[in-house]
C-alpha cells in the first residue's frame, strides 16, 4: 500500500529564518513558495533528491514544540547523507552546533544530531 514517504511539514516561528536554513544551508531547491492570504501563511515545498518534499510552513504566533525531554509526536527527521563526518563539518563551519558523531549498534552506521532555527531535531544518517 504504502510506496514511500511524499512530503514533510514543518510550522517554523520565522519562516525568512528557516526558508535560508533549509534552502540555502542545506541546499534543498525550492519547487514552489506560495502566499495563503486568507491564513496569513507561506507555504514552501523544498525537494530532496529521491523525490520527496519538506513543506515549510509560516502561521501568525504558532505555539512552541515541546521536545526536551523528548515529548511524544514526531522525534526527529533524519536525512541520509554520504558522508556524516563532512555534512557535519559543513553545518559546524555555518555555526550550527552538531552532536558527537556516533555509531549505530545495530546497523554499525554513523549518525549525529542538529537542530533547525525553531530547535527541531534533524539527525545526519549515513548512507
Amino acid at each position: 500500500m504504502l510506496k514511500a514517504i511524499h512530503h514533510v511539514a514543518i510550522i517554523c516561528s520565522n519562516y525568512q529564518r528557516s526558508k535560508t536554513f533549509y534552502h540555502q544551508l542545506l541546499q534543498l531547491p525550492i519547487v514552489a513558495e506560495n502566499y495563503r492570504a486568507e491564513r496569513d501563511s507561506w507555504k514552501l515545498d523544498l525537494q530532496l533528491p529521491n523525490g520527496s518534499q519538506l513543506e515549510l510552513f509560516s502561521f501568525p504566533a504558532p505555539p512552541s514544540r515541546p521536545s526536551q525531554p523528548e515529548a511524544q509526536g514526531l522525534r526527529h527527521l533524519a536525512f541520509l547523507v554520504d558522508d556524516v563526518a563532512a555534512v557535519a563539518d559543513y553545518l559546524q563551519q555555518h555555526d550550527i552546533a552538531v552532536e558527537p558523531i556516533r555509531i549505530d549498534p545495530y546497523t554499525n552506521k554513523a549518525f549525529t544530531f542538529f537542530k533547525d532555527p525553531d530547535g527541531l531535531p534533524l539527525e545526519l544518517y549515513q548512507s
